[in-house]
């Protein structure tokens, strides 16, 4: 007898492949939580943050105490509050809230570090706890030193030039300002970072010492780019300013990836 030929596949109903769709979905929705791995430290990460995140808006609540304070400090350079001129309703209160933020970031730089740090290095040895109680003060101190260079060093020359230039008399808006000086502050304290950065990879194994000093001169022309970006004038003297710790900090990074990269090996 001849065997009949198996009959053609049907073609599946719209319902059915909504069904065979929600099935591969629940499929993949086990698989990725069984990956724990990867959804623990996705979960750490978003504590950290979070905690991050609580510190900053508890320290930014505390300098509302002293804002004015603060205000007062910053505008020194033009000589107080009333070389500023208000053109907004709400100018004011946005140099306030700015002033504040920038404050609860340099009071809670240490709870920062820290949470970052706790991350980055997991399941601490008592040896590697050294390194975490190190690099929360060290880490804060070269925030902080940023800071004090932005403010002692580099306003001082820079405020004078810009409001001078051309002799044309300048009427300084308080948020344009103030926008300026925080802004400033911020991220030369964060460039003032690098040597823990370069330390951290060069304990993770991704840089070594010897890679950094090799590559000296392409690290001059990247920090003149960055001096270019971030300094608030067009001459080379206050250029300079930002390159020379800059350069100083590289050579400091190199020092401490040579240190990480032997405990490392070691």
């Amino acid at each position: 007898m001849e065997t009949k030929s198996n009959p053609a596949k049907r073609k599946l109903s719209w319902r059915e492949k909504m069904r065979a769709l929600g099935r591969a979905h629940r499929k993949a929705s086990v698989k990725l939580e069984t990956s724990q791995p990867l959804l623990q430290h996705l979960n750490e990460l978003r504590q950290r943050i979070f905690k991050a995140f609580i510190a900053v808006i508890v320290t930014t609540a505390l300098c509302f105490a002293f804002a004015q304070t603060l205000i007062d400090y910053l505008a020194a350079p033009l000589g107080g509050r009333d070389a500023l001129v208000s053109i907004e309703i709400t100018e004011n209160v946005a140099i306030f809230m700015r002033v504040a933020l920038l404050g609860g970031v340099v009071l809670g730089m240490p709870f920062i570090v820290y949470q970052a740090m706790r991350f980055l290095l997991p399941g601490l040895k008592k040896r590697e706890k050294i390194w975490l109680l190190l690099g929360v003060p060290f880490a804060t101190g070269l925030f902080a030193s940023g800071v004090a260079f932005t403010w002692f060093v580099m306003i001082p020359t820079a405020v004078p030039f810009l409001v001078n230039f051309l002799d044309i008399q300048t009427q300084v808006r308080p948020l344009n300002y103030f926008q300026f000086i925080t802004s400033l502050m911020f991220w030369i304290g964060l460039f003032f970072e690098m040597p823990l950065v370069v330390m951290f990879l060069a304990r993770l194994g991704i840089v070594k010492a010897k890679q950094l000093a090799q590559g000296w001169r392409y690290s001059v022309v990247a920090m003149a780019i960055v001096a270019a970006g971030i300094t608030p004038t067009v001459d080379p003297v206050n250029m300079g300013l930002v390159m020379l710790p800059l350069m100083a900090l590289y050579v400091i990074s190199i020092v401490l990836a040579a240190i990480a990269g032997r405990r490392r090996n070691g």
